[in-house]
């Protein structure tokens, strides 16, 4: 039928036509997707190997097989690579995955794990840096992400605690490692670094000293802190004690307890313990 008879045709058969080719088409492209599904999944298209690579020093082949293999879904053509890498990111300590299909029939996961920077707690609303309330704990990255996982895995490593209120634990890894060069200074580490819900630090060295920073800016905490580090060296020395706790919230100075001494500085009385 060419065109001219086509275009005599009534409306409606000319309607009925179109539904009826499209129908058609519809019907192919279902039976054609349906035996493309059917394919895919013939054994012949089954995972042959699985190639893991990059960090595994905290994961073994038997870990990652009991955690990630069995939520692996499909054959080597229908795996979902997202939901794979989803698998794979759900292993312990596993922080990123990425999967890529590698002919024939292989897998390669190349994976990174995360670093501990840090242990963590996140502090319950309403507490201060005073309390011991806090959440579970965690630990923290080299990113600041925090991440659970077995903390007898860390148990050999001098990692710091830190304690502040949900979603700092970067702010609060960046403010320990621009505090610790003036600790060090001191011969010391800071071994706590915990931040109130009110933006105030304070910093628990390895000696047991406690030493309150205050707030403001992470510049302005470490000048104070570096200040402090520069001086307390010589009223120890004065004294022949060592350091307690401090205050550097003043103005002025700073208030220091030593064992069996307080001292206010500068031109503040002293007043020795009895």
């Amino acid at each position: 039928m060419n065109a001219v008879a086509t275009a005599a045709l009534p409306p409606d058969i000319r309607l009925m036509n179109a539904v009826s080719a499209l129908l058609v088409a519809a019907l192919l492209a279902t039976l054609a997707w349906g035996m493309v599904r059917w394919a895919v999944r013939l054994p012949v298209f089954n995972l042959r190997a699985i190639q893991v690579v990059g960090d595994v020093s905290r994961n073994s082949v038997a870990s990652l097989r009991a955690n990630a293999l069995p939520r692996l879904q499909g054959s080597f053509l229908s795996l979902n690579l997202q939901e794979g890498r989803a698998a794979f990111e759900a292993v312990p300590w596993v922080r990123q995955a990425q999967l890529q299909r590698v002919w024939p029939m292989q897998l390669k996961v190349r994976l990174e794990e995360h670093r501990a920077a840090a242990y963590w707690e996140a502090r319950v609303d309403g507490a201060d840096a005073a309390s011991e309330a806090s959440a579970e704990r965690a630990l923290v990255n080299s990113f600041g992400e925090v991440f659970h996982a077995n903390l007898g895995d860390v148990e050999d490593e001098d990692l710091p605690l830190l304690a502040g209120p949900a979603h700092s634990a970067g702010a609060m890894l960046q403010m320990w490692r621009a505090l610790s060069p003036a600790a060090e200074q001191l011969g010391e580490s800071i071994e706590r670094l915990d931040l109130s819900g009110r933006g105030s630090w304070r910093a628990s060295l390895g000696s047991g000293a406690v030493v309150e920073l205050g707030r403001g800016s992470e510049a302005e905490v470490v000048e104070r802190f570096a200040r402090f580090a520069r001086t307390i060296s010589q009223v120890t020395a004065t004294y022949n004690s060592p350091l307690l706790s401090a205050d550097l919230r003043h103005a002025d100075g700073y208030a220091v307890k030593l064992r069996g001494v307080t001292i206010q500085t500068p031109g503040k009385p002293v007043n020795r313990k009895r």
